[in-house]
């Protein structure tokens, strides 16, 4: 195999034939390296056999949890220069479908379940051009292709669209983040400098395919170097540690909460005796990556970045708990996007609280990132609001402290990060206004006291003393095009809702509001289908002050 730095994924995967190290793992099944590409290429095989030219670029939908037929297509479509996307399952049906038709999908690849619920959408795509992996069919029909040595097509290359991104899809416009194989294996190699990946790892792959911290932070390091990757079909926080043993997981990624839930389980005396050196991931709290440090002995590495672009923050040991870490670079900075003026230093309190908020938040750009963003999918708005006077633009608030650590300081825009996704308010909205006893509603997103956001709901009934929230939640559960995502984890319950001049609810100072109103407030705790309680005066209290337990007291005096 060689160990030159490849420019395209399909040359990284052709590295691989010969290759008898573990490849793929799952519990049920292990491939080799060579065997996974033997695989891919079976499958960009179909592919091509399945492919009407005069419909364009082949786009493939994937709607698959973490199975090997995911790891297949990726290798498949970068053979075949196909484009994958990612489909989130826990997308509502209207939105699903029109992720589908925005992203110009002409094949799906999903399962049964997937292609049951597929059959009731408006997609676009015919039932001949969905591939059933769980279906005899399938198998057989692959069976022919498994024939002759793999190889590329002639026109893949690093210029090949390998990827769309899904990352904050609404029932309007839709954005896909482009990413080509270039760029894919260039995120590959800088993740190997910076984080020590090596052939020897072994990768626990937990977090969901069609999201680009599996993909970018694990799948790809793991194909530059030829590591094993282990499958589980969707992260579970009670297997995360048996799973980690049977495999002998060295390192895994991760999103927010999904680490709060690892540490909601219990503390065993024996959580140490376990193969993990390292984890990379972003958004947990500061106390749960402690917490995972010392139960598990491992390393994590808490990083910053997106999807569009590359990181804007670089680990520095010495950064304080809540910091980002230092800007990658002289160009990442933080500007009042009116003046384009660089903001005030942050003047913090010993709580690490700032104090000078106003003068010292801004949206966070990097003068350089324009280079590696690659646009979105037929949104050409979209990349006019992210590229602007030449310098990329995050949409993320931030402030940087007189020592020149920079921080997170929430989101621009009605975009609420749960658990590692942006999900839209207004969608959210659409859904709640349709309640035959709601007059308007706003959403907005609130902090989660352990990490990210939470989506909170203020709604305006003709009697609030009156309103069934017992039967409101049922009505939620019953929505096809409200994602799991978006059921509000707070409801507030009003008659008169602020509003602006023009009669559009006055988010901003419901948002400011939070819980702490006269007006009732219900919240939804744990999992499962939303029973919402009414908060007391105490619960509120009790909720603030698990901001500090968790080390984030500082999103409280940003309320």
């Amino acid at each position: 195999m060689s160990a030159t730095r490849r420019d395209d994924i399909a040359t990284m995967l052709l590295d691989r034939i010969g290759d008898e190290h573990l490849g793929l793992r799952t519990r049920e099944q292990d491939w080799t390296w060579d065997e996974v590409v033997g695989e891919s290429a079976a499958r960009a095989s179909l592919a091509h056999a399945l492919h009407d030219n005069g419909l364009g670029p082949l786009h493939i939908g994937v709607l698959l949890e973490n199975v090997p037929d995911f790891v297949f297509w990726l290798g498949g479509a970068a053979l075949a220069s196909a484009t994958i996307v990612g489909l989130n399952p826990t997308r509502g049906a209207a939105d699903l479908a029109a992720d589908i038709r925005h992203a110009d999908c002409q094949l799906i690849v999903t399962d049964t379940a997937g292609a049951q619920r597929l059959h009731a959408l408006d997609h676009g795509v015919s039932p001949d051009r969905l591939l059933v992996v769980d279906d005899p069919e399938y198998q057989r029909r692959l069976g022919v292709h498994r024939r002759g040595e793999p190889a590329a097509a002639v026109d893949a290359d690093a210029n090949s669209l390998f990827l769309l991104l899904f990352t904050s899809g609404t029932t309007g416009t839709s954005k896909a983040v482009k990413c080509s194989q270039g760029r894919l294996a260039r995120i590959a190699y800088t993740a190997t400098d910076k984080f020590g990946h090596h052939r020897g790892d072994v990768d626990y792959c937990c977090m969901p395919l069609f999201h680009g911290n599996a993909l970018m932070a694990l799948w790809a390091p793991a194909l530059a170097n030829g590591a094993t990757v282990c499958l589980t079909p969707a992260f579970s926080a009670s297997r995360f540690l048996p799973d980690v043993r049977y495999f002998g997981a060295t390192f895994f990624t991760y999103v927010g909460k999904a680490l709060a839930y690892l540490m909601a389980t219990p503390e065993q005396p024996d959580d140490a005796d376990n193969p993990l050196v390292r984890g990379f991931g972003t958004e947990a709290s500061p106390e749960d990556q402690t917490e995972f440090r010392r139960r598990f002995h491992a390393e994590l590495f808490e990083g910053y970045g997106s999807s569009e672009g590359g990181a804007v923050a670089t680990p520095d040991p010495a950064a304080p708990p809540t910091a980002l870490g230092r800007p990658a670079h002289d160009d990442v900075m933080v500007v009042d996007p009116e003046t384009l003026k660089t903001c005030a230093t942050a003047i913090l309190d010993p709580q690490g609280r700032i104090l000078n908020p106003d003068e010292a938040i801004g949206e966070i750009v990097d003068r350089r990132g324009a280079r590696d963003f690659e646009g979105y999918y037929r949104n050409d708005t979209a990349d006019a609001e992210r590229v602007r006077n030449g310098w990329y633009w995050s949409g993320d608030l931030g402030y940087v402290d007189d020592a020149g650590f920079l921080y997170f300081a929430g989101r621009r825009g009605d975009w609420i990060r749960v658990d590692g996704e942006n999900t839209s308010a207004l969608t959210i909205e659409r859904v709640l206004r349709r309640h035959p006893a709601v007059i308007t509603a706003g959403v907005y997103g609130v902090p989660d006291p352990r990490s990210g956001d939470q989506v909170m709901a203020a709604l305006e009934v003709p009697d609030p003393a009156s309103f069934d929230v017992d039967a409101f939640a049922a009505y939620l559960c019953d929505q096809e095009d409200l994602g799991t995502k978006g059921i509000p984890r707070l409801l507030r319950v009003s008659a008169n809702l602020p509003a602006t001049g023009s009669n559009k609810v006055l988010k901003r100072e419901l948002q400011a509001q939070r819980w702490h109103t006269d007006e009732a407030v219900y919240r939804w705790e744990g999992r499962g289908r939303p029973e919402y309680r009414r908060m007391t005066d105490d619960d509120r209290a009790a909720l603030d002050a698990e901001f500090a337990t968790h080390g984030r007291d500082h999103h409280v005096s940003l309320g």
